[in-house]
């Protein structure tokens, strides 16, 4: 019987190097990108996409690359702190491992630090593009394969004046976006005249979300919600405290608007509560979020298992964890929700993958190229 020496379907390449060649140092490095307009959303205002560049090195000299953005006014972590976590803790850890035991290097980091996910997804990303450079695979290929080899981004529209948010929802629609979403949150009535105007403004076929990162309550929102819906919304994103399942839950069961989450799910377990519960109908994946690509496909799994459709999101990042995104969007059968692949295309200049996300239209070509496929 014979064997066949590389799997049917996958790119050839190199043999992966051995677990004699382990990690022998992890850098880090500031890069920074200013925002074309400053990004807004319920809980804070941005001027600059700043990101901490992580790079793996092995014995032999091979190199990953990952990348992670603490935005604080999301996440409440700062540049700071995840730096610390990763130089003081996480990365003397795995100085010494095997660099493609990335499942290990998560048990390993969950071990000597609780929480901190956005530093481990920097540190997960770069081991991603390192065992894709090894093998010759780029990393849609190590998440088990693609089910599409072009993903579609929707154009996120940060908070501003009405006539403004109606304005850049129109404009990038005209330019090939067919999935607008408008930041909304701080009062519903307003909202509601925010989705009828964009509607107004874009075609009739174009998908429009709402995002109100977790700024309304569910009693005093309803009636407001119910109007979105009439008058054309085709997408609810948090619209309540990350906490309040049980208000989620009401309001699936009185909209005609599928509901998704984003802040209320930060883990593989959360996500399991949430299917549980019956809360949500779409999960917001963010890689950074959840501690990086590897847990992110486990939380894929839960919701394929309960029949939830996924978005892969972005609080956002540079090209280099946009590029992360897009491959796992590329990888999950369930990700039928545009994702927000946009930090590149919201700045002045991406310093890390700017020819991949270069004149986006809506959609961007998966890379085929080993690892991540980014321009570092």
């Amino acid at each position: 019987m014979s064997v066949a020496s590389h799997p049917v379907g996958l790119p050839t390449g190199p043999t992966p190097a051995a677990p004699s060649s382990p990690i022998s140092a992890i850098k880090t490095r500031v890069v920074s990108a200013r925002y074309r307009r400053p990004f807004q959303i319920s809980s804070g205002i941005s001027t600059e996409l700043i990101s901490l560049v992580v790079e793996i090195h092995t014995a032999d000299g091979a190199i990953g690359i990952g990348e992670t953005s603490p935005m604080t006014a999301y996440t409440g972590e700062t540049l700071a702190g995840v730096t610390a976590a990763i130089e003081e803790h996480l990365a003397p850890a795995l100085i010494g491992r095997d660099p493609l035991d990335r499942a290990g290097a998560h048990v390993l980091m969950d071990t000597v630090l609780r929480g901190q996910q956005v530093a481990k997804s920097g540190l997960d990303i770069a081991l991603y593009d390192l065992a894709g450079r090894l093998s010759g695979w780029p990393v849609h290929a190590l998440l088990g394969g693609s089910v599409r080899e072009r993903v579609q981004t929707t154009w996120v529209v940060g908070l501003g004046t009405l006539d403004e948010m109606a304005a850049e929802a129109a404009e990038y629609s005209a330019r090939g976006f067919q999935h607008l979403k408008v930041k909304g949150g701080q009062d519903p009535a307003k909202d509601l005249e925010l989705v009828r105007a964009v509607r107004s403004a874009i075609p009739a076929d174009a998908e429009l979300c709402l995002d109100a990162n977790e700024g309304y309550d569910a009693t005093t929102a309803l009636p407001y919600l119910a109007k979105m819906t009439e008058a054309g919304l085709t997408l609810l994103e948090q619209p309540l405290p990350r906490w309040d399942l049980t208000g989620l839950v009401r309001l699936r069961d009185r909209l005609d608007v599928r509901v998704m989450v984003d802040e209320s799910m930060h883990s593989l377990h959360d996500a399991l509560e949430i299917v549980r519960r019956g809360a949500a109908d779409v999960l917001n994946i963010k890689i950074l979020k959840v501690g990086g690509l590897h847990r992110a496909l486990q939380i894929a799994n839960v919701a394929e298992a309960a029949g939830l459709a996924v978005k892969v999101g972005s609080m956002p990042e540079l090209g280099v964890a946009t590029l992360a995104a897009v491959h796992l969007a590329a990888a999950v059968p369930g990700a039928t929700v545009a994702g927000d692949f946009v930090g590149p295309l919201m700045v002045d200049e991406d310093p890390l993958a700017p020819s991949v996300f270069a004149d986006c239209d809506g959609w961007i070509d998966v890379p085929k190229r080993p690892g991540l496929g980014h321009d570092v």
